[in-house]
């Protein structure tokens, strides 16, 4: 199988070689670090933003790196269908480039959170979650400052009705309430993704989840999902 991934490095990037790691990891292939300035990305069938603190947060999380010359690039292969993933710090850069709706605020108690956390698997629908099953709970790790998920009523209601809230903070039967956001995010959204289904942004990092060695394999199946999506078998 040929497949090409790149993991796109930014000034403060911190989770790239993680990113790199678990994926080749649990899919066997190649990843590529790709710094920021690039302004080709060839053939790429995957790319991650990963987490981190692009330009040091200044202004807003993600709102210099969405200038970044290789957004340019990102935002093409998402229009002809290639699969982007933003973890973290890459989920608000995605939501500063408008590939992804609404913003991701200061949290609620303004509070720097990182922990374990539970969320229920909203949709397998999507090439990011086909090895998930519906209402799934899964443990995954946060780990941000700025991960309450804010949106207009018009829009969040979009969403809804497309099936494209993808993860949503629970209890650890799977509740979801008021009380089971850690950050504030309105209705608990965790992560969300595009009308196309090939973008994704969430705030949790299944790449700290996704080998055993690292505690836990919550994170695997999304991983697992993109290889098979990519015509591959984990």
């Amino acid at each position: 199988m040929t497949c090409k991934a790149a993991v796109i490095v930014f000034p403060g990037s911190n989770c790239d070689r993680d990113c790199v790691r678990s994926f080749e990891a649990v899919t066997g292939l190649k990843a590529n670090l790709v710094w920021h300035k690039e302004t080709s990305l060839p053939n790429y069938d995957f790319i991650i933003l990963p987490g981190g603190f692009s330009y040091g947060d200044y202004l807003r999380c993600g709102a210099i790196a969405r200038f970044s010359p290789v957004l340019s690039e990102v935002k093409r292969l998402a229009d002809r269908g290639r699969y982007i993933l933003g973890i973290c710090n890459g989920f608000q850069i995605l939501t500063e480039a408008r590939l992804l709706p609404g913003a991701l605020l200061r949290n609620h108690g303004l509070k720097y959170l990182c922990r374990d956390v539970y969320l229920r698997v909203e949709t397998s629908q999507s090439p990011f979650t086909s090895s998930y099953k519906n209402g799934q709970i899964i443990r995954l790790p946060i780990s941000h400052g700025e991960g309450s998920y804010s949106l207009n009523p018009r829009e969040l209601n979009t969403l809804n009705d497309q099936d494209r809230v993808v993860f949503r903070y629970a209890s650890a039967g799977g509740t979801v309430g008021e009380t089971s956001s850690p950050n504030g995010s309105q209705e608990s959204i965790a992560g969300i993704i595009n009308r196309e289904r090939n973008v994704l942004g969430l705030m949790p990092h299944p790449e700290r989840l996704a080998e055993a060695d690292l505690g836990g394999l919550d994170g695997r199946p999304l991983f697992e999902s993109v290889l098979a999506a990519l015509g591959g078998q984990a």
